[in-house]
């Protein structure tokens, strides 16, 4: 496919403070995107937005507030008189046995990642019908593959994925594209955080390769930036990734018997493991949720 210049354009990147969506703003904007960042972390957001190369925002909301994104949108509007580009990027993360888990964590993780992701796509798909944009809905190896330990996300990602196939289908006519961006294993605060309990460290660095790496940032965001250049409908942030759609078929049966016995060789290690969500971006939003509640 052919690619479309970015210059000019107006892009909506949510959990922009750090990670994937601070990566790909800064490269967003130095290809002439005017970027508008939205999150929990407001200074930090701040921080991003000044360190761009094009005309930039930020916004204070949580993706599942529907109230929030709305006001978000149309500010957003007000101040770019258009938006062309939205990368629903927001997610948390958290990890161990589903009968130990944290339901506030747990659900959560859904909330955010899958109910989050379609708040974000209601507030702005009247945008991007009218200029007739693209949505780039971030996803994960997790929606192609189960894995023990990762309920949550698995169940979140797969919901994201499946959510934008339909939403494809049903806005096609309308001009708008819609995108799912595929990640592995990225050296962000989120796999740097999970990877700090030893028995989630060491079960991925047990999958078979090249699963069991994790990936460095930049190649993967660069592989983004592509995509939404290309308006495609599958972007993978790591090149195994596309091979793994053929046969994703066979991954439960295969998972199920792998993960049983690697379940049976970590059972003595698992009690105590912490349930909470994972990394810098985790600590956030239980931030943000535990400030709403005073």
């Amino acid at each position: 496919m052919s690619r479309v210049s970015l210059e000019g354009k107006v892009a909506v990147v949510t959990g922009a403070a750090r990670g994937v969506g601070e990566l790909l703003a800064r490269k967003l904007s130095a290809r002439g995107v005017k970027v508008a960042l939205v999150g929990l972390e407001p200074d930090a957001l701040k921080e991003v937005s000044g360190r761009l190369h094009s005309d930039s925002d930020h916004w204070h909301a949580d993706v599942t507030d529907h109230e929030a994104m709305a006001r978000v949108a149309s500010e957003v509007e007000e101040r770019f008189g258009r938006v062309d580009i939205v990368v629903a990027n927001a997610g948390v993360a958290t990890g161990g046995p589903f009968a130990d888990s944290d339901p506030e964590s747990w659900r959560r993780v859904i909330e955010v990642n899958l109910i989050g992701s379609a708040v974000t796509g209601r507030a702005f798909l009247p945008l991007l019908t009218r200029s007739r944009g693209y949505l780039l809905q971030i996803a994960s190896l997790a929606a192609i593959t189960p894995a023990p330990m990762m309920t949550a996300y698995c169940a979140s990602k797969s919901g994201v994925e499946a959510y934008a196939h339909s939403l494809r289908a049903e806005v096609g006519h309308r001009g708008v594209k819609v995108g799912v961006g595929y990640l592995s294993w990225t050296d962000t605060d989120m796999v740097r955080g999970a990877d700090q309990d030893d028995v989630m460290r060491e079960l991925r660095q047990r999958l078979p390769w090249p699963s069991n790496k994790t990936y460095p940032l930049g190649p993967a965001v660069d592989r983004l930036v592509e995509g939404i250049e290309r308006r495609s409908s599958h972007v993978y942030g790591q090149w195994w990734l596309r091979g793994m759609q053929g046969v994703r078929g066979y991954l439960p049966a295969v998972i199920g018997t792998v993960g049983q016995r690697e379940m049976r060789r970590f059972a003595d290690r698992l009690t105590g493991m912490r349930t909470g969500l994972v990394g810098a971006g985790g600590a956030a939003d239980e931030q943000e949720r535990t400030t709403l509640r005073k």
